[in-house]
């Protein structure tokens, strides 16, 4: 399997970062020896902090080296096609930084810095932590990172959040909460990259409170004893409010009574989604991998109208509102055409299936020309990070937050969706065209 990581375990390296600078489009790397296998970072942040000395034996790569070092183990060619994924999006780049003892391969994908670095705090980004299989193919996970990396860069505009945007991977096992090296390591990457993160796909929102109160981190949000709680609920929250504006943009009005409304995936954002769409008069089609998660919010809510579909034909119903909550990159172009609903508005990210801006755009046309409204997600799915800013910033509450999202996010999705009228482009298009002048200007 092609990866960054093999030159870094077979050399006894812990460190790679590749920065690109897309004004000049010139590219620079660093390959590193920075720290001895023998290292316990269970004793991070007590006998030893971050930008320390910790070997005796360190070993620095320059940008020429480093291409000297990938094509010793035949990886030059993907090495390159690495750096042409950063390039084509514009990104900052990428720290990786492996932990030998237990083959920890942590990558963050950093998309812009830019709105991060006078905001006075220690994390200049913003963007969650997922976990990824060990043997899944790497080129996935970075695709995956990038994409999310730059959505959220988006999303934080769209949130008025002063972070610039990121998104760390990490291939490895199960996370052992209980495992104070790992979870000392994982707090190390994190400060290291100065992101301000939250537990994601994979891996326990607990993970956010055991970090803080080892000291670990400060910069993990969202775990269950925060005071604004999970992210999830708060993004189904934001979503649904942006939804009714949605409705009201081609309809003239924000009710949803009568609407039919397929979920999938009744995940952390699903379930709170369902919750807050069964406050109107709606028809619900859930759907979900795990067959008893459906089962059990209809146990919980079996006066409402609400029916289990298979998730292999969630996409296909004829309903007014799809409503993807689970998985991204689901609308392509052999789908597009089966659709029959009449809005696309859910919370999963990169729900189109795209590995550039470009084509984001292309699919977002097929999508306007079928006559469904759509509008990128990281415009409106942005009240979890928003959640996260609140509860890093300000100490906030459930009550303090929900005034946020409701004083963003409806009135955001309200302005972009006439300024995309107003130009003659799509939703999406307008959405980007937006942020390209705040990050990019």
């Amino acid at each position: 399997m092609k990866s960054l990581f093999l030159p870094l375990k077979e050399e006894g390296l812990t460190t790679l970062k590749i920065r690109f600078n897309y004004k000049t489009q010139k590219i620079t790397m660093y390959a590193a020896r920075e720290w001895e296998d023998s290292i316990d970072f269970s004793k991070y942040n007590k006998d030893f902090y971050i930008d320390g000395i910790f070997t005796d034996s360190a070993v620095y790569l320059n940008t020429k080296q480093v291409r000297e070092l990938y094509k010793r183990y035949n990886l030059e060619d993907y090495l390159d096609e690495v750096l042409d994924l950063i390039q084509q999006g514009k990104h900052f780049g990428i720290d990786a930084y492996y932990y030998a003892k237990y083959n920890i391969r942590f990558m963050m994908h950093e998309h812009s810095r830019k709105l991060g670095v006078n905001n006075k705090s220690q994390a200049i980004m913003a963007g969650g932590i997922r976990r990824h299989f060990e043997d899944e193919d790497e080129i996935d996970v970075i695709i995956d990172g990038l994409n999310l990396g730059r959505g959220m860069s988006f999303k934080n505009v769209a949130g008025n959040l002063a972070f610039g945007g990121c998104k760390a991977t990490v291939q490895m096992g199960p996370l052992d909460l209980n495992n104070m090296e790992i979870m000392g390591f994982l707090g190390f990457a994190i400060n290291s990259t100065r992101d301000m993160t939250g537990p994601d796909m994979n891996f326990p929102t607990e993970m956010s409170d055991v970090m803080i109160q080892n000291g670990y981190s400060m910069q993990f949000t969202g775990g269950p004893k925060s005071k604004t709680g999970e992210t999830g609920k708060p993004t189904a929250y934001g979503v649904y409010l942006s939804m009714k504006q949605a409705v009201k943009f081609k309809e003239g009005t924000e009710s949803l009574d009568g609407k039919t409304i397929s979920v999938i995936g009744l995940g952390a954002v699903g379930w709170y989604m369902c919750e807050y769409l069964l406050q109107e008069n709606v028809k619900l089609y859930i759907s979900d991998i795990n067959n008893d998660i459906p089962k059990k919010f209809i146990e919980k809510h079996h006066e409402k109208n609400i029916e289990i579909v298979p998730v292999e034909s969630a996409l296909d119903m004829e309903v007014d509102i799809l409503c993807p909550c689970a998985v991204g990159g689901i609308f392509h172009d052999y789908n597009i055409p089966r659709l029959k609903c009449k809005y696309i508005w859910g919370s999963a990210n990169n729900q189109l299936k795209a590995t550039n801006q470009d084509e984001e755009y292309r699919l977002a046309r097929l999508i306007d020309k079928r006559g469904i409204l759509f509008q990128t997600e990281w415009w409106h799915n942005t009240a979890g990070v928003i959640c996260g800013a609140e509860e890093y910033l300000y100490d906030g509450t459930v009550e303090s937050l929900n005034k946020k999202i409701e004083m963003i996010l409806p009135i955001n999705t309200w302005s972009n969706l006439n300024k995309a009228k107003e130009l003659g482009i799509t939703p999406t298009e307008a959405a980007y065209k937006t942020c390209e002048d705040i990050i990019y200007g």
